[in-house]
């Protein structure tokens, strides 16, 4: 006998997709049937109502997927549930085709119509994860530097040794690549490759080169994007990478982009498909104060500042778009063949090059600003992760590459510390002699400012994070704020002035 109630679940799911203008009136009876369809249902019945207040379409979606495991269709595991949950919220989402006129259409009207039309889109139809997203947990902490943000990542799922072993057995090929390809769009998935049935790309011309623009579905902030070659072919960061960025900032005056560098423990997560990131968010660094002014020999035209900022970042702005892509382009240039042994800075050793940049690109009115930030990735026997990397006594919070995100001055922590940090607190208020060992030596040192209360205990721990992760920004400073160090910068910069 047919289960009455998915009837009911199937039934409500299109009528508010229709109510939200996702399903068109006349597609009724095709989206009934597609559900069926996945749901392994032959027989319906038409003579169901929609219910009065009908349910969202992510609580529907929950029943749906509910029905699927309870009848064996799928397996209660992470993959299986995501592969079936973007079947169902494709039929919300328009073809690539009218993904991409809509967006253009609704671009000659105003560019922040186009990106809150796509972006609401990807929200609607569960491929930007909203409900894990909201799990995260944030605050800030007060520093030297202004506002520091702490983000610890709980949307993200991660993959068990089980997950990785079925994945690693799966016969996946090659295909797509790898998770920025472009192949990725409407792609079933798999153990080892995420579901995108649900995922679409708007194509982006980037002088007579085609690139995407997508969000990514873990946003780690509002409007969180991915402007991603149509290649996969890798990270580099060159005179056409400033070009680019500004041309972006362009097209979308109301988003930042800036991209990674493309060297190892300087980079980001995947320097194996060239790629930027961008979004509608004002990070810490960018309101970071002045330290000095520069006079760049043979750009009269540009501002250039200084910042103090746990980095090293020079900031450049004008009206004169090319006028900043060359200046950026000088600067990095010198960078990357400059050598201060002094201050454990090669450009290169065994014929390995050490010296990058990472760049953030934004608008200010009618100027263009972009911050060029000096990284350098060499390794000693003192620090095999990097010299400027975050070092060992602070891994016990952060000891990923520090890339453009955390550059920001925004710290997206491993979902670990959510249960760590509890326990922590625990250890603080006597209630446990058990904390993690990677985090015993700083329990013991924050046990000394004792006694504490419960309903406070947390608070000051998120302090102490901050202060932690002040520390990793500092350690991936190639110039730190010392006098030592500002003497360093200084001899660097001084090949940039006028003289």
């Amino acid at each position: 006998m047919q289960d009455s109630s998915i009837d009911q679940v199937i039934r409500d799911f299109v009528s508010k997709g229709i109510a939200a203008h996702r399903i068109h009136s006349l597609d009724e009876r095709y989206a009934i049937n597609h559900l069926l369809g996945l749901l392994g249902i032959d027989a319906y019945d038409v003579q169901k109502i929609p219910s009065i207040p009908l349910p969202n379409l992510l609580d529907s979606l929950d029943r749906m997927i509910g029905y699927a495991i309870e009848k064996h269709l799928i397996s209660d595991v992470p993959e299986e549930i995501e592969i079936m949950e973007a079947q169902v919220m494709e039929l919300i989402t328009p073809l690539p085709s009218e993904v991409n006129k809509r967006f253009w259409m609704h671009y000659e009207e105003a560019p922040m119509r186009a990106t809150d039309e796509f972006y609401r889109l990807s929200q609607d139809n569960d491929y930007i994860k909203t409900r894990k997203i909201a799990k995260n947990k944030h605050f800030s902490v007060d520093s030297k530097y202004g506002k520091i943000e702490i983000t610890i990542n709980l949307s993200k799922p991660e993959k068990t040794r089980q997950q990785m072993e079925a994945a690693r057995a799966t016969e996946g090929g090659n295909y797509p690549i790898c998770a920025l390809c472009m192949e990725n769009e409407g792609y079933r998935g798999r153990s080892d490759a995420a579901a995108r049935s649900n995922h679409r790309i708007v194509r982006l011309p980037l002088f007579g080169e085609n690139w995407g623009f997508q969000y990514s579905p873990y946003s780690y902030y509002n409007e969180h994007c991915i402007i991603l070659s149509e290649e996969h072919v890798p990270m580099h960061v060159n005179e056409e990478t400033i070009a680019n960025l500004l041309e972006i900032v362009t097209i979308f005056p109301h988003y930042f982009i800036g991209s990674n560098a493309g060297l190892p423990i300087v980079g980001g997560s995947i320097l194996s498909h060239e790629h930027y990131q961008g979004g509608r968010h004002h990070f810490p660094m960018e309101a970071a104060k002045v330290l000095r002014t520069l006079a760049l020999e043979g750009f009269p035209e540009v501002e250039a500042e200084v910042l103090f900022w746990p980095l090293s970042v020079i900031r450049l702005r004008s009206e004169d778009r090319d006028a900043v892509a060359a200046a950026a382009c000088t600067i990095m240039e010198e960078w990357q063949n400059y050598s201060d042994p002094q201050a454990e800075i090669l450009a290169e050793s065994a014929g390995m090059r050490h010296n990058a940049v990472t760049l953030v690109a934004r608008r200010v009115g009618e100027a263009y600003e972009l911050d060029v930030v000096l990284r350098n990735n060499r390794t000693s026997e003192a620090f095999p992760d990097g010299i400027f990397h975050p070092h060992p006594d602070v891994q016990h919070i952060k000891k990923e590459n520090i890339g453009l995100i955390e550059v920001l001055g925004l710290a997206i922590l491993p979902p670990r510390l959510d249960t760590e940090l509890n326990e922590v607190a625990d250890y603080l208020l006597g209630k446990t002699a058990d904390v993690a060992s990677c985090h015993r030596e700083w329990a013991e040192e924050l046990k000394q400012q004792g006694p504490f209360e419960a309903d406070s205990v947390m608070e000051m721990i998120q302090e102490a994070v901050g202060e932690k992760f002040l520390r990793v920004i500092e350690d991936a400073g190639v110039y730190k704020q010392t006098p030592e160090g500002q003497a360093g910068l200084y001899r660097f910069l001084s090949t940039l002035e006028n003289k």
